[in-house]
């Protein structure tokens, strides 16, 4: 089969496989301890579980410059060194300009895995992508506590102003941790909550800040590496993790 057939499976045939596997994978799931949190606003991933989901008012919030994520866009991409061949996650992929980048950085010999909770976002980036001839990506049905991946499946997951969505946080990075192949890295972009100084969104929508996130990755298994200063950003921050080597 090739790529772009590949590609051109329906969404509809990719989330049943997706669903078939799932009891599989999360049965492997490990049951570290999560630290203590703040509970998650009431409702929050509601506008994009919805399948009215307009997402066309999601690009307008999501790809324009006053938006730091995608500012510095340029940058992020050099702070994830992708190698080519490599395969990557994109995890809360949203309208998936990231995914996009990806898969023009892995070459055709890797390949890019769009993962999100929102239908609508998925059958967005699947048409996108053959629009703009994008063979290497297949987008993914995540579900609250899994990204739905084979184990030791991608060299890298990328979670971009999405982590602090998590419902499950702790069961989601047990999954990460899986899918991800020893050796593996892990990128987190997330808004920095400072009470105080954070604006009012941002202390309402983000249940932790920095280093209560930086300690549920590690909790979770992972090494933490270092944090990136992305010019572009004010309120967003980017930390890099690793998979232990076996």
């Amino acid at each position: 089969m090739t790529h772009r057939s590949f590609l051109h499976i329906s969404l509809a045939a990719m989330f049943a496989i997706s669903l078939q596997t799932s009891a599989r994978l999360e049965a492997q799931q490990t049951t570290t301890e999560a630290p203590a949190t703040i509970p998650l606003p009431a409702g929050i991933n509601d506008n994009f579980k919805d399948p009215e989901l307009n997402v066309s008012e999601w690009l307008a919030r999501f790809e324009v410059e006053s938006r730091e994520v995608y500012a510095g866009r340029k940058a992020v991409l050099e702070a994830c060194a992708i190698k080519p061949g490599e395969r990557i996650a994109d995890v809360g992929a949203g309208t998936g300009f990231y995914s996009q980048l990806f898969a023009k950085t892995t070459g055709w010999d890797g390949w890019v895995y769009s993962v999100d909770i929102a239908p609508n976002f998925l059958q967005h980036i699947a048409s996108r992508a053959t629009a703009d001839g994008i063979e290497n990506l297949t987008p993914v049905l995540g579900t609250d506590v899994s990204i739905r991946l084979p184990s030791e499946s991608v060299d890298l997951v990328f979670i971009c102003d999405t982590y602090h969505h998590f419902e499950q946080p702790m069961q989601s990075l047990a999954s990460i941790y899986r899918a991800l192949k020893p050796g593996g890295r892990l990128v987190l972009i997330d808004f920095d909550r400072i009470p105080g100084k954070s604006r009012e969104f941002i202390l309402g929508h983000v249940r932790a800040g920095k280093e209560v996130f930086q300690s549920e990755v590690i909790a979770a298994g992972f090494q933490f590496t270092d944090e990136v200063e992305v010019d572009a950003f004010e309120e967003n921050y980017l930390l890099r993790f690793t998979k232990p080597r076996k």
